[in-house]
């Protein structure tokens, strides 16, 4: 087998879109079809499985990749060390979740390219528990996430920047002129909510429970705009960062209600996994960050 199919079927297996790979490892299509065919026939399984434009990888590939992670993982590090000058080279895979994506994540990216640019960035949003799961699997170097003042067993990591949160809802809504509010208050009300498993999300329906409200009416989006739009037009009450709101807040087309979420520090954090290589590439992108986040402290 050769290193390009190696490398494709790496990528392939990170997109999970061969137009995306092949644009990623600048071949056409077809090209991405012939080498995993070639692949595929030398190894005698198959890698990966189509479902219409869907693809997916399949138990072998699952067990393929990660010696695959492996043999480019070394075979980057022995190009870092034997070579002595030049622009520094390599492939990053970020993660984070679509909130930070949209609204911390890039102006980082951008520094990182116009600094770095023979490095090739490939960033995926992610819900929180795929985003730990693709760290400690080994199919993301760095992710970024909302998360409670807290460490990850295996992760290395640090906090960036402290976020504050609110409760919001239009500013004609019922609520919204109330200077304190019980959790009777919100019975009969409807929450706009991230997709299950977000970190914040867990906590505002913890504290719900904890003081004695349960089976609340959630609509469920995977969008912190589209929640947005919504809780504007007074479809229902949305728990969100200060930096998704901060300008709708500003034009007051979106209130804070009386409710507290301090009981919990949020932060913007980045992890990588402890036992990964830190590579010249992931350096510069966690130093990078560092400095683009002003204020942050080792977890």
């Amino acid at each position: 087998m050769e290193l390009r199919q190696l490398k494709t079927f790496h990528t392939l297996a990170s997109t999970l879109n061969f137009s995306r790979a092949a644009e990623v490892q600048n071949y056409v299509p077809s090209t991405v079809t012939m080498q995993m065919k070639a692949l595929e026939e030398e190894l005698g399984v198959k890698l990966v499985d189509r479902l219409g434009k869907k693809v997916i990888l399949t138990d072998a590939g699952r067990r393929f990749l990660g010696y695959v992670d492996n043999i480019l993982r070394e075979l980057e590090e022995a190009e870092q060390v034997v070579r002595q000058s030049g622009e520094m080279t390599g492939t990053l895979v970020i993660g984070a979740d679509e909130t930070l994506c949209t609204y911390r994540l890039p102006d980082v990216l951008r520094r990182f390219r116009l600094r770095y640019p023979g490095i090739r960035l490939m960033f995926r949003a992610l819900s929180d528990d795929n985003l730990k799961q693709s760290l400690r699997e080994g199919d993301a170097d760095i992710i970024f996430m909302l998360d409670e003042d807290k460490g990850e067993t295996g992760f290395c990591g640090e906090k960036l920047l402290d976020e504050s949160f609110y409760v919001l809802a239009a500013p004609d809504h019922p609520l919204a002129a109330r200077t304190t509010l019980t959790v009777e208050d919100f019975k009969g009300e409807t929450f706009l909510q991230t997709e299950k498993g977000c970190s914040y999300r867990t906590f505002f329906e913890r504290s719900l429970a904890q003081k004695g409200m349960r089976g609340v009416t959630e609509l469920e989006f995977n969008s912190a705009e589209a929640i947005k739009q919504c809780a504007k037009i007074g479809m229902g009450i949305a728990i969100l960062p200060e930096m998704a709101v901060v300008e709708e807040m500003n034009r007051g087309e979106l209130v804070p209600l009386a409710w507290d979420l301090t009981a919990v520090s949020f932060a913007t954090r980045m992890f990588w996994h402890e036992e990964k290589w830190i590579s010249p590439a992931i350096e510069a992108f966690i130093n990078l960050s560092r400095d683009t986040f002003p204020g942050n402290s080792n977890l």
